[in-house]
């Protein structure tokens, strides 16, 4: 199994490096490496891929696979990477964290699947050629960089002509409340505007808490940088859905906190 790094990165991307480690070592909900039973059926061509907590993406969303080449950028630890080379696919994982990189390589090695492993930047895909891949697998994790229009682009660019990009992300208003009120089960209050930012929209306190106890650091993005974005930078949208997120049941009622593309380059 290859494996290699990129190692450029900026303060944030540092910091949510080091706080995706800590996350992937904890077996967070995105650091949950699949079971056997899940790769089996992978194998017979029911893969069940997640871009969102709660729903996953419709098969004929992915295609046939077996022979294609794959791209899981952020794409959690031990998920879909070797889901889908379990499912026949040529699997290229790219992702911040050196440990979500080690759980994809944990299951595909228990499993004795081939896969390919890049530790990089999702804005910079730098390490990747033009026009090498025919799918790219994107979970909600572009709220972790503070602009999301390089990273459209640069899926755009390594992307062959007819290929798809499969890009789950938050709905932008989940922004406005306090997650760590929410969590205490404190009533939903709008407290933020938006565009919403770690760096610039919390107390100094706050942040250097963050800092501190090594928390990923967390960036809105509006339906004019998620939508108009991937339009922007040639892509054309062929699918779409929301999803829910349990893990926030005080705002699930209210909105779709959660949403899902299928794109095309054509």
């Amino acid at each position: 199994m290859d494996s290699s790094t990129n190692p450029a990165l900026d303060d944030v991307a540092r910091h949510n490096q080091s706080a995706w480690d800590r996350q992937a070592k904890e077996n967070c909900r995105w650091s949950t490496p699949v079971t056997a039973e899940e790769i089996a059926d992978a194998r017979a061509g029911r893969p069940r891929i997640i871009l969102t907590p709660d729903t996953p993406v419709p098969l004929d969303w992915l295609g046939e696979l077996t022979g294609r080449a794959v791209l899981c950028l952020s794409s959690a630890g031990g998920q879909q990477a070797p889901l889908l080379a379990a499912a026949g696919a040529h699997v290229t994982s790219y992702d911040l964290s050196a440990q979500q990189l080690a759980l994809d390589r944990l299951v595909a090695d228990r499993e004795e699947l081939e896969l390919k492993t890049i530790q990089g930047d999702m804005r910079d895909l730098g390490a990747l050629e033009d026009q090498s891949f025919d799918l790219i697998v994107h979970v909600c994790s572009n709220a972790f960089v503070p602009d999301v229009i390089p990273v459209w682009n640069e899926c755009h660019r390594v992307l062959r002509s007819g290929g798809e990009l499969l890009a789950g992300f938050l709905n932008p208003d989940i922004f406005l409340f306090d997650h760590e009120a929410l969590d205490r089960g404190d009533a939903p209050v709008v407290v933020n505007r938006l565009p919403y930012s770690d760096l610039d929209s919390v107390s100094d306190e706050h942040y250097q808490n963050k800092i501190r106890t090594n928390d990923l650091l967390e960036f809105s993005h509006s339906l004019n940088d998620q939508l108009g974005g991937q339009i922007a930078a040639g892509f054309h949208i062929v699918g779409f859905f929301e999803d829910s997120w349990q893990e926030f049941k005080e705002l699930n009622e209210f909105f779709p906190l959660l949403f899902n593309t299928r794109a095309r380059k054509f």
